[in-house]
This record gives C-alpha cells, sequence and structure tokens, in this order.
C-alpha cells in the first residue's frame, strides 16, 4: 500500500482507539509488542489516545461501559507508554448535582496530570465542560460525536469554539469531500473522523440511542433503546463497516484525508470484544504481512479473554 511519505506529505495519521478501561488486558499485551517491533507497523500513523470509561460511570455516555480495569494501573500504562488518556465523560443529560460524584472527580484526579503527555476528556454536556475548566484546567477537550453534528454549518460553529482541541463530526459527514475541501486550515486540524461506524446512514434516532445511555449511566429506570436498522439483528461487523459509504479506510485516508491536511481519526468499539478490537488495530496500524505475527502474539497469551 501506498504510504503518505511516499505521496509528499510528512503529516501523520493520528488514531484514537477504544477501550482505556475496557481492553486494558488487550492493551497491556499490545502496546510493548508496537514498541518493541515498530518494523511491524506503518510508519505513517500512530496512536495518540486511547479513550473509554470504567463501567457504572456516572458522566459516562455513548455506549453502557463495561470497563473494570483498576484505574491506577490504567493510568500507569498510558504514561509509560506516552499516550494519551481521553476520559469518555459524553453523558448529555447531567445536572448540577452529578458534578459532585466522587467516582468521576477522583479519575480527573488521577488523570490530569498523568505521565509527559496531556490527558483529555471527551464531553457532550456544556454544564460539565463549564466544571472540568474550572476544577480541572489541564484537561484538553474533545466535542462528542454523540451530539450528532449532520448539517455542516453547526459543524463549524462547534469547530470555531477555543474550548475544544478536536471535534468529532457525525459519520454521516465523512464523506461529503467537497466540503471538506474548503473548510478553513484551522479548522481541519480539529477534525476528528469516526471512522468504522457500522449504524445506518439514515437512521433517524441516532441521538435518541444517545440519551438512553446517558439515562442508563445516571440509574434511571428506562427500557433499552430497541435499533430498528435491517442488520441490528446480525450485531456489529467490521465488514459491514467497511462497506459503508461513511466508512475511511487506509486507502481513504492516505489518497484524501491526510494530503488535505486531516490527521485525526477514532475508531469505535467500547461495546465490543476484545478480538474485534485486535482486528482494528491490525487493519489500521499494522502492515499485512506482519498481521499473523501480532495476532498470535495476542492470540497466544493466556491472560487475555478475547471473546
Amino acid at each position: 500500500m501506498e504510504r503518505a511519505s511516499e505521496m509528499g506529505t510528512k503529516t501523520r495519521a493520528c488514531f484514537h482507539l477504544p477501550g482505556l478501561f475496557e481492553f486494558y488486558e488487550l492493551y497491556k499485551i499490545f502496546l510493548p509488542l508496537y514498541r518493541e517491533h515498530p518494523e511491524y507497523f506503518y510508519d505513517w500513523c500512530e496512536i495518540a489516545s486511547i479513550y473509554g470509561a470504567p463501567a457504572d460511570c456516572l458522566w459516562g455516555g455513548g455506549r453502557v461501559g463495561f470497563g473494570d480495569a483498576d484505574p491506577k494501573e490504567v493510568a500507569d500504562l498510558m504514561a509509560d507508554y506516552g499516550i494519551s488518556a481521553r476520559l469518555t465523560f459524553s453523558n448529555s443529560l447531567l445536572r448540577e448535582e452529578h458534578l459532585a460524584d466522587p467516582a468521576c472527580n477522583a479519575l480527573c484526579r488521577l488523570f490530569e496530570h498523568n505521565g509527559q503527555v496531556p490527558s483529555g476528556v471527551i464531553l457532550t454536556s456544556e454544564l460539565l465542560l463549564s466544571y472540568l475548566r474550572k476544577h480541572y484546567p489541564d484537561f484538553y477537550l474533545v466535542s462528542s460525536t454523540t451530539k450528532v453534528l449532520t448539517d455542516f454549518e453547526d459543524l463549524e460553529k462547534e469547530l470555531s469554539r477555543e474550548e475544544f482541541r478536536y471535534v468529532v463530526p457525525d459519520f454521516r459527514l465523512n464523506n461529503a469531500f467537497e466540503k471538506w475541501k474548503k473548510l478553513p486550515k484551522a479548522y481541519r486540524e480539529k477534525v476528528e473522523f469516526l471512522c468504522n461506524e457500522c449504524c445506518d446512514l439514515a437512521c433517524p434516532e441516532r441521538k435518541i440511542c444517545y440519551e438512553n445511555v446517558s439515562r442508563k449511566s445516571l440509574g434511571e429506570a428506562c427500557e433499552d433503546h430497541i435499533c430498528t436498522s435491517p442488520q441490528a439483528s446480525g450485531g456489529y461487523r467490521f465488514s459491514d463497516a467497511m462497506e459503508s459509504p461513511a466508512f475511511i479506510g487506509l486507502q481513504e485516508i492516505q489518497s484524501f484525508y491526510v494530503p488535505e491536511g486531516y490527521t485525526q481519526y477514532k475508531i469505535e468499539g467500547r461495546s465490543l470484544g476484545s478480538a474485534l478490537i485486535l482486528e482494528f488495530l491490525l487493519y489500521y496500524l499494522t502492515k499485512p504481512e506482519y498481521q499473523l505475527k501480532v495476532r498470535e502474539a495476542v492470540y497466544l497469551d493466556s491472560m487475555l479473554d478475547l471473546f
């Protein structure tokens, strides 16, 4: 595959990976391979952050969290490998009384000054944004895709906000190529594309789905949101995501997005299993001739429950 360096650009693609708490055991195996065997991996991209939230996280959103890794061990792993930790605090329904939550504030204290690389928070709530800027000002902030920014003008307004280092638009804007070509350079540096979403492009209930997760994180009694997509019964399949017009793969990153000045790419998957996350790591980061070596190293580790 043609590399970005062979396309006349030195710009590196930065990947933001899922499962900070949820897939700690996987990253504990994968990251040593990533460091010790750089020849296995593409030299035109890097792991910029790993994001997630522990189970029963009041401020959590986007996906129902199930991560049970010890936060201190997670923080130490990220610091050891110089990778930014991002707390996924994208609950859209927070109220003033929720801001004092002891567990979430403890996470902020632990991660705000963790290692040499700044940590971030992914958020939706304006209330939480104000709280974090006042009490934990050294986090960088990411505007969550749970805002469902499908209108390009709304996206540009969000990109103009100085509070956010990055903004994740709704995946349905991914292939608005002519509009991406016209976006000012300063804004391009802030766009973080969601690459591998499997949701139906015509789904009218994406925001309702996210709000359902927010209610569950708050402990409210509510029924599960039932996805009406024809593909919903089959669950997430990477092969299906690849067939979506909104999918951003290696070819798209190297042939369009990076040359146009877009460097930030988010991989979804916090609610999936380790085996699928490994496939994302193989596809986006690993050279084809070394994918079997990486897969074997992970599969043969008896400490990891892949499924």
